[in-house]
């Protein structure tokens, strides 16, 4: 079949989809147009799930779907950071059994990074982001440095799948191979694009365009990550492997134990599909998510629907009852994954009013709304924890393991470079600290110096006890590891 007659089936195949559910507008300029802009527009057509459009059309755009609430909503239980004395040989026995695993090259580290780093002023894929406070190594040179380690300390392979968007995917492979994959094996290493959904007009449900040969997506959500590890190929990589535990992280956080052998002992010593880590809150009301038990099943219930008495409820303690908060760090069993993407996907699509930037086509004009004008459909990856027929939670603590790099640097801003790097070094120091090293801190009590460990030099402050370490860190020092 030559290109034209090919590009011309495509055409008429996609307008007998769009016929059918009354979206053939998307076509419109479509004999206008070049030869690349006509590949560029049928290739986004024929990306996209046109039988689940028409569906949340009616469901979730021309009407707001009622949100339920569970009729009982306790707090999640959860694996304490330290065990309790009944729990002490459980966590021994877990940690063995995780060390076993990722000995066995039976877990896999899985990085969601579709984002750009616009916020931060970065013109590129936030993965590439500098994020360590002394060699300013990036987001992916952490993960990768991580991988290196354990792969290193415990003989093994551990492949790393990196989730990314239309808009930064050739961007982030380039990076990758101009950088000899950061030091890991090209074999070992699967990029993927996440699934984008088109924005409808409020009151219409017409797909929007952004111009003439391209719609107005968006990514389906970090849910729709359990949807692309299968369609992608990579769920069937990982059986081809032998891989049966995935570690889930989100690409904006340096201090993540991306392969954490306690934690993953923990799941697959219980059984459990999904695991969580999980958070003590700062305050009631902390922009994460609740992790709930919801007319029993684990749940995490976001800060905006959580009522707010039980925010602010409190134990016998007087400690915050709901204190789990949800930091999108989870295990995830590969087999659950297979089971969620048997027929229909079965996370549910969550409705947003937005802003949605279109091209009005009368005028061919860009229009950028004032108000919302559009709905965005995307999917929550917590989504899936009801579904578990078991799921754990397991307490990490905020100064270990949590530094996200979300926000510009600004006076009282967190989660931005500035707080993120303070955070490294604190746990720098903690390391320091826990080996004998004497370590400044400030009056607020962060560690008054910069210190930076290389994850490829440890990755728990016990890696540090055959490094030759210095006896004191001077105050306002500069120490890399």
């Amino acid at each position: 079949m030559d290109q034209a007659s090919s590009i011309e089936d495509r055409f008429a195949a996609a307008l007998s989809v769009l016929e059918k559910i009354k979206q053939e507008h998307v076509l419109t300029f479509y004999n206008t147009l070049d030869a690349a802009s006509k590949d560029r527009l049928l290739d986004q057509i024929e990306k996209i799930d046109w039988e689940e459009v028409a569906r949340l059309r009616e469901t979730h755009v021309l009407k707001d779907p009622e949100m339920k609430i569970a009729e009982n909503i306790e707090p999640a239980p959860f694996y304490p950071n330290t065990p309790t004395d009944d729990l002490k040989k459980k966590y021994a026995e877990a940690e063995k059994l995780g060390e076993k695993l990722i000995g066995d090259n039976r877990v896999a580290a899985f990085c969601v990074a579709g984002g750009q780093g616009t916020r931060l002023g970065f013109s590129g894929p936030k993965g590439m982001y500098p994020a360590t406070p002394i060699r300013e190594v990036s987001l992916f040179s952490c993960f990768a440095d991580y991988i290196r380690n354990m792969q290193r300390k415990f003989k093994c392979v551990i492949p790393f799948y990196v989730m990314t968007s239309p808009l930064n995917h050739n961007e982030t492979i380039k990076y990758f191979r101009d950088n000899n994959y950061l030091g890991l094996d090209e074999k070992n290493v699967m990029f993927f694009p996440q699934a984008m959904m088109p924005g409808m007009e409020r009151s219409s449900g017409k797909v929007l365009m952004a111009s003439v040969d391209s719609l107005a997506l968006s990514p389906n959500g970090h849910g729709g990550s359990l949807k692309a590890l299968y369609t992608s190929g990579a769920i069937h990589d990982m059986r081809e492997r032998g891989v049966q535990h995935i570690s889930y992280v989100q690409v904006d956080n340096p201090l993540v134990k991306l392969i954490d052998p306690l934690f993953i002992g923990l799941h697959a010593m219980d059984e459990a599909e999904m695991s969580s880590k999980m958070l003590s809150k700062r305050d009631p009301f902390e922009k994460v998510g609740n992790f709930c038990l919801a007319d029993g099943r684990m749940s995490v219930i976001e800060y905006s629907d959580m009522p707010d008495e039980l925010a602010v409820e409190k134990n016998d303690q007087g400690e915050l009852k709901y204190c789990g908060g949800s930091i999108a760090i989870h295990m995830i069993s590969v087999s659950f994954v297979e089971q969620l993407n048997k027929g229909a996907f079965r996370l549910p699509f969550h409705r947003a009013e937005k802003k949605v930037p279109y091209m009005d086509m009368e005028s061919k004009l860009p229009v950028s709304p004032s108000e919302p004008n559009g709905v965005k459909l995307e999917t929550f990856v917590f989504d899936a924890l009801p579904l578990c027929d078991t799921s754990i939670v397991y307490e990490t603590l905020r100064e270990e393991e949590f530094a996200p790099i979300k926000n510009a640097d600004g006076p009282g801003v967190l989660d931005s470079p500035a707080t993120s790097k303070q955070m490294q070094s604190n746990r720098a120091g903690k390391w320091l600290k826990a080996n004998g090293v004497e370590v400044p801190l400030d009056a607020n009590g962060n560690v008054d110096a910069t210190i930076e460990v290389s994850q490829l030099t440890a990755v728990c402050a016990e890696d540090l006890e055959t490094h030759p370490l210095p006896k004191e860190v001077k105050r306002g020092a500069e120490i890399l590891l």
